[in-house]
């Protein structure tokens, strides 16, 4: 992780979800994104995901990314909370390796979007997510080339 104040939160459902995100670290690491990670779940401790959600963008955050397995909806409760751009990654995990979260992820209403990479594609989270700092970042626009 950089040494600069993070620009990319990310929040993983469960521990569990932590090997899928070492791609997605390595990457931001490889662009220079400064990203922090933290292990919250919407579903067993929503207060935490909230108060983390409601500080984002004081504490400098301009992206977050969400993982989570099975039904469990952590980008869409994080979407819900927030004007930033939120990137979801639906984790293979349980009966359906997936695709649940992949729906549970992707079938946003109106209004509230998350950004959804394929199931397990962290990898493309992190480039997602520099190519948004980019946009403001030559930095970032440069190592993105």
């Amino acid at each position: 992780m950089s040494e600069s104040a993070p620009l990319v939160g990310i929040l993983v459902g469960s521990k569990s979800d932590l090997p899928v995100m070492e791609k997605c670290t390595a990457k931001l690491e490889e662009l220079g994104v400064a990203h922090e990670l933290h292990v919250k779940s919407a579903h067993r401790n929503p207060e935490d995901v909230a108060e983390y959600v409601g500080t984002a963008k004081e504490r400098g955050l301009k992206v977050i990314i969400c993982a989570a397995g099975m039904a469990a909806h952590l980008a869409g409760a994080v979407a819900g909370r927030t004007d930033l751009p939120v990137i979801g990654i639906p984790i293979a995990a349980g009966n359906l390796n997936g695709l649940d979260a992949l729906l549970a992820t992707v079938q946003m209403p109106s209004g509230v979007p998350v950004a959804t990479v394929a199931i397990n594609g962290s990898t493309n989270a992190a480039v997602l997510a520099a190519q948004i700092l980019a946009l403001s970042d030559e930095g970032i626009a440069g190592r993105l080339g």
